[in-house]
């Protein structure tokens, strides 16, 4: 029989040592979309059916540039979050490990695709 306090076992962050860290990550990467979607609509939304000049002289500039690739990068962190706890909890197996790299690289890939795509208009 092991003396040891309740906070004492949860130090050890639980089987995985990282449900702590992705708890964190999660909530974080929330606040920051809970945070950007308006701006990221404010600046979209108009750009809807609009010319393709004025799209190019919208995303030109340095503030609404800097926001849409916030809300790129911030967006596709959080769903690879998302995704890979939803396939740790329901695929089992090899397929389970192959489909979260599968998974991290389509969402880190899109936001890389993202990213230049910006650039090339922005710049």
């Amino acid at each position: 029989m092991a003396f040891v306090t309740d906070r004492k076992r949860v130090t050890g962050l639980g089987a995985a040592k990282s449900g702590t860290h992705h708890f964190w990550t999660m909530t974080v990467t929330s606040v920051a979309l809970l945070v950007l979607t308006p701006f990221f609509l404010a600046i979209i939304g108009p750009l809807l059916g609009a010319s393709h000049a004025e799209v190019i002289a919208s995303l030109s500039r340095p503030i609404p540039a800097s926001i849409v690739a916030a809300y790129l990068v911030v967006g596709l962190h959080h769903f690879r979050l998302g995704v890979t706890t939803l396939l740790e909890d329901y695929v089992r197996g090899l397929a389970r490990k192959i489909w979260i790299i599968a998974m991290t690289i389509v969402s880190y890939g899109l936001a890389a695709a993202g990213l230049v795509a910006l650039a090339q208009i922005a710049l």
